[in-house]
C-alpha cells in the first residue's frame, strides 16, 4: 500500500519528543509499504524549525513532505490555533499533488489536520483512518485552553463530524473507548493500538554515567521527569514535592524538556530556591534512553482532571522499558497498569505531599525501587512492545483500504 500520513508535529529520532509514529512509519515500511508523511516545520516542544526541505526522505520508502509553517508563538495559543489551520489548508494543496493513495491516516490532535485528511480522503476517493491520541476538545475544555461557546460548540461539532466519516478509528488508551462509545461510533468501527514502546532500545543495566556527570549528579537519587512542560503536565506538583524534601540532600528532581510552563516553573524554583530541582534543556528522542538510564525513578504527573484518567501517557512506558520504578501521579487505566504490575508507586494527582513520600520511600528502600523497575520491564516485553502494536496498526490500515472509502 501507499499510506499518507497527515502529522503536523512528526518527530524523528533526533528531535526531542515521542517517536510512535516513526516507529510505526518504519514498521510499516518493513512489512513492505511505503508512507508518505504530510508535516509541519516546527518542533512540538520548543516550536523551533526543525526543517526546511521541502521533501525530506527518511530511508527507502519513507518520506517527509514538509508543508508550510505560520506563526512563531509556539508559546501562544493564538498563534499555534494560525499554524494549525495553515497546515490544514498546506497539507490539503500537498496531498493533492500526490500520487496514487490506497489510505489516509490522520493523527489528532490537532483536530483540524483531521478535516484535512478528510477532505484529502474524500476527493482522492480514498479509504481514511482517524487516529484518536488525546480526546480533542474534551481535554483542551477540561483544562481551560479551549473556551467560548462558539469555539467549543464547533469543536465538538467538527469530532462528531470526523468520528461519523472515518472508516475505521484507531485509539492509543482503553479509557478513550468510553467517550466514543457516548458519541454513538460503533465499537466494529474501532481498534485499540495502545501507546508502549520498543524495549530494544534501552538498557535497564545502563547507569547514565555519561548524563550524571554532566549534571554533577554522581552521588544523587534521581527523580527524574522528561516530557513536555505544558499546562497539562502539572509539574507545579513536582516542585511542591521538591519542597518539601529540600532538606534530604539524596534526592534531586531532574526535569528535562521544554513546553509554555518551563520559564513559570524555573521562576518558581528560583525564588523558592530549591536547589534540589534541575532543569535541562529538551534532548534528542534517541537519547532518551541515556537520560532515562541516569534515573533512579521516573515521574509522571497530569492535572487532577477526570479526562485524564483515560490516557496511557508514553512516558510510563519509556520509564518502564528503562527498567526503572515510576512514581506515578495519574489516576485511571494507567494507574491500573502500574498497580497490577507492581510497577511503582501511585499516589493522587495534584498531592505534592504524596509524590514526596512516594520519592522519599523508593530513595530509602533501593532494592524494593529495582524490583519495580525490573517488573515494570517485563510488563512492557509482555503487553507494550511497540513492535506488536505496529501489527495491530498495519491490519488495521489494511482493513480500511479493503472496505474501500465511505466517509
Amino acid at each position: 500500500m501507499h499510506i499518507l500520513l497527515l502529522h503536523q508535529l512528526f518527530i524523528r529520532p533526533d528531535d526531542p519528543g515521542g517517536t510512535r509514529h516513526y516507529e510505526f512509519c518504519q514498521a510499516l515500511v518493513r512489512a513492505g509499504h511505503r508512507v508518505t508523511i504530510l508535516a509541519g516545520r516546527r518542533s512540538y516542544l520548543t516550536g523551533e524549525i526543525v526543517s526546511r526541505a521541502a521533501r525530506e526522505p527518511l530511508g527507502p520508502g519513507l518520506e517527509v513532505v514538509r508543508c508550510g509553517t505560520i506563526g512563531g508563538g509556539h508559546r501562544s495559543f493564538f498563534w499555534r490555533a494560525v499554524g494549525f489551520l495553515w497546515f490544514t489548508a498546506t497539507s490539503l494543496a500537498a496531498g493533492l499533488r500526490l500520487g496514487p493513495i490506497n489510505v489516509v491516516w490522520a493523527t489528532s490532535p490537532p483536530l483540524l489536520q483531521v478535516a484535512s485528511a478528510w477532505a484529502l480522503a474524500r476527493v482522492r476517493r480514498a479509504p481514511w483512518v482517524f487516529e484518536v491520541r488525546d480526546l480533542w476538545p474534551a481535554f483542551a475544555v477540561a483544562a481551560g485552553v479551549l473556551r467560548g461557546r462558539l469555539l467549543i460548540a464547533l469543536s465538538e461539532w467538527l469530532e462528531h463530524f470526523l468520528y461519523r466519516r472515518a472508516d475505521l478509528v484507531v485509539v492509543n488508551s482503553p479509557g478513550f473507548l468510553p467517550h466514543l462509545r457516548a458519541r454513538g461510533v460503533p465499537e466494529a468501527k474501532v481498534t485499540l493500538v495502545a501507546n508502549g514502546v520498543d524495549p530494544t532500545l534501552f538498557d535497564p543495566a545502563a547507569d547514565g554515567g555519561a548524563f550524571r556527570r554532566a549534571h554533577g549528579l554522581e552521588r544523587a537519587f534521581v527523580a527524574l521527569y522528561a516530557g513536555a512542560h505544558g499546562l497539562s503536565n502539572d509539574l507545579g506538583v513536582v516542585l511542591d514535592a521538591a519542597a518539601r524534601l529540600r532538606d534530604d540532600t539524596r534526592i534531586v528532581f531532574v526535569l528535562v524538556g521544554d513546553g509554555k510552563e518551563k520559564p513559570g516553573l524555573m521562576r518558581r524554583a528560583a525564588e523558592d530556591r530549591l536547589s534540589n530541582v534541575r532543569f535541562v534543556d529538551p534532548v534528542a528522542k534517541e537519547a532518551i534512553p541515556g537520560v532515562l538510564a541516569a534515573a533512579d525513578c521516573g515521574i509522571a504527573s497530569l492535572k487532577p482532571l477526570a479526562l485524564f484518567a483515560t490516557t496511557y501517557p508514553n512516558k510510563v512506558f519509556d520509564y518502564m522499558a528503562a527498567g526503572r520504578p515510576v512514581v506515578l501521579a495519574i489516576g485511571g487505566v494507567i494507574r491500573e497498569v502500574i498497580e497490577e504490575e507492581q510497577a511503582g508507586i501511585a499516589v493522587p494527582p495534584g498531592d505534592g505531599a504524596a509524590l514526596a513520600e512516594a520519592v522519599r520511600r523508593l530513595a530509602s528502600d533501593p532494592e524494593a525501587a529495582r524490583r519495580m523497575g525490573a517488573r515494570g520491564r517485563a510488563a512492557v516485553e509482555r503487553r507494550f512492545d511497540r513492535r506488536a502494536q505496529a501489527k495491530l496498526l498495519e491490519a488495521a490500515l489494511r482493513r480500511a483500504a479493503e472496505l474501500g472509502g465511505t466517509g
